[in-house]
């Protein structure tokens, strides 16, 4: 298994620093990883030293709340696409979700058709931590209805990142084509592991470097 190809590579820090970013940078590219994830404000610097590679370039809409008006995702959206973003990890409205607004699979709908217009991959961030299983299950549903990519867990900034037990609650109710996304806490390989055998696609993760030096000393 090419555990690079899992991860994405994620610095969301409030403190991020240029420095910070070069060395992102350096690292995705030294191990391969899938892809590396920023703030919107570092897309334009990171498109440039990305542009001749495959490793996918992420960041954030509607972070970290979700609650957004939708012409303010679709702006950031179309900023971050401009500037050179490929993928886009969006918070899902949980307050229209439990509400129970059908503006919610509106809302991805118009999302998920603005990033494929542009070619580019859409994830939904569900905040799993907020909700119940039950919500999970809805919440994925949704997602996969509304044309999205991947769903995704966390943040990484609600009380509890990704969780085994709703990484395969989630690959259960999603349908092959959409891929699951775990993200937050997971800060080893054996954590790494764990989420890709209960179904996990991708990896968010700032402990990218550790995790393959686990990987390559074999534990």
């Amino acid at each position: 298994m090419e555990i690079n190809r899992y991860i994405e590579h994620t610095l969301l820090s409030p403190e991020l620093t240029a420095l910070q970013v070069d060395g992102l940078i350096e690292e995705a590219l030294e191990h391969n990883f899938a892809g590396v994830c920023v703030p919107p404000f570092w897309v334009k610097k990171v498109a440039r030293e990305l542009r001749e590679t495959s490793i996918g370039l992420v960041t954030v809409v509607g972070f970290p709340l979700g609650y957004q008006q939708t012409e303010t995702k679709l702006r950031e959206m179309e900023v971050a696409l401009e500037q050179g973003a490929n993928e886009l990890d969006v918070v899902m409205n949980i307050s229209a979700f439990k509400t129970g607004m059908p503006w919610t699979k509106i809302e991805l709908a118009k999302c998920a058709h603005q990033a494929h217009q542009a070619g580019a991959v859409l994830k939904v961030i569900l905040e799993t931590a907020l909700l119940s299983d039950d919500e999970i299950i809805k919440a994925t549903k949704l997602c996969a209805d509304a044309g999205t990519d991947y769903v995704k867990t966390s943040t990484g900034f609600a009380s509890a990142g990704a969780k085994v037990a709703h990484v395969s609650l989630m690959r259960k109710t999603a349908p092959a084509h959409v891929g699951v996304k775990a993200s937050g806490g997971i800060r080893s390989y054996a954590d790494a592991l764990r989420m890709i055998e209960a179904g996990a696609d991708r990896i968010g993760t700032s402990s990218g470097v550790k995790i393959m030096k686990e990987y390559g000393n074999g534990d």
